[in-house]
């Protein structure tokens, strides 16, 4: 089932069933027009996300490094970091190498375990997030703008659930 990223509505329901039908499968053709348009707003959603980010001098991972550290009082180890964020510790190693570099992050000594180390939020990767917080939120607000509040209430509550099913995709 190809999609078109300039066709919101695509695939159609009769083009699932059609597809199904093409293989005899006994699956529900509704079920799967919703997970293959999901995939597919995702993918546009991922790539509208770094162009987002991009303007601010960011990528999606580094910014949700930065948001997570000034969510953790300014400092977390990188196992932390990589366990919620859901990313591989070399992937934190990599954002963390760059967010050093650009001085928005530095390494220390933990203050538990001088022989660990913990990433800390500096202040001027505090500022980059100060500064882009105004364009940014506003920018997440209107990208829902046009759901109800409670509209938004059955939204997380289904995406809760979607995202529970993820790991259908992977099960062996």
């Amino acid at each position: 089932m190809a999609t078109d990223d300039t066709d919101h509505e695509s695939p159609t329901l009769d083009q699932a069933r059609r597809q199904l039908k093409n293989y005899s499968l006994a699956v529900d053709p509704q079920a799967v027009l919703v997970a293959v348009r999901l995939i597919s707003a995702g993918a546009r959603l991922g790539r509208a996300t770094e162009e987002h980010f991009a303007r601010f001098g960011l990528s999606t991972g580094r910014y949700r490094l930065l948001a997570d550290l000034e969510d953790h009082n300014g400092e977390k180890s990188p196992s932390h970091l990589a366990a919620d964020l859901g990313v591989s510790r070399a992937t934190v190693t990599g954002l963390v190498d760059g967010l050093e570099r650009e001085g928005l992050v530095a390494r220390r000594p933990s203050r538990d375990d001088g022989r660990a180390a913990v990433v800390v939020l500096t202040a001027r990767g505090a500022q980059r997030l100060r500064d882009m917080a105004p364009e940014h939120f506003t920018r997440l607000q209107n990208m829902v703008g046009s759901l109800t509040v409670e509209e938004r209430a059955v939204f997380l509550d289904l995406l809760s659930r979607v995202v529970r099913g993820i790991d259908a995709l992977t099960a062996e």
